[in-house]
């Protein structure tokens, strides 16, 4: 996990955490002994801290039954819709197109599935498997409008690449 002196919350679009410490802090949960719930929450965790962001989510997508469902998340409250249709709100979205889906005013999106009143911007990041597909996604919100900015996406998405392990197969067992 960042260490929380070093994340402190900061206005919209800014990073409070150096670049390399977050990957540093992620490589290290990924390559971690422990269950994969936990080295999920350290992660979600680590994600939280490194923008000040107000709530992460880390999801399975679950083709067999059509479905999207909550792992684990870091933030004021859990999510209204821990499971929902994959083909539903910004992330069905970022699985249909199996790219990064980045609104800076949810409300403004009629996609958006209402999880936190508070939510102002979200930015969903796929989890592509090794056969291509979407396995998973990040669900990173924020409680300002454009929250999620060139840097900040980049950053944000090369985190997603470098949690993405925690999706192979062996790392569910």
């Amino acid at each position: 996990m960042v260490e929380s002196s070093s994340c402190e919350p900061k206005e919209a679009g800014e990073l409070s955490c150096p670049a390399r410490s977050v990957l540093e802090a992620l490589r290290t949960i990924v390559l971690n002994k422990g269950s994969r719930k936990q080295r999920l929450r350290d992660a979600a965790q680590t994600l939280r801290q490194s923008g000040g962001y107000r709530w992460v989510g880390l999801y399975d997508v679950v083709p067999a039954r059509g479905i999207v469902s909550c792992l684990v998340w870091d933030g004021p409250g859990a999510p209204q819709y821990p499971e929902f249709p994959m083909e539903k709100g910004l992330t069905g979205r970022s699985i249909r197109s199996g790219k990064t889906v980045n609104v800076g005013d949810v409300a403004s999106d009629a996609d958006y599935l209402t999880a936190l009143e508070s939510t102002k911007s979200e930015i969903i990041l796929p989890i592509i498997g090794d056969e291509g597909l979407v396995v998973g996604t990040v669900d990173v919100e924020s409680q300002f409008r454009n929250a999620f900015g060139p840097e900040a996406q980049a950053l944000l998405e090369e985190c997603a690449e470098v949690i993405r392990p925690l999706w192979d197969r062996a790392a569910r067992t």
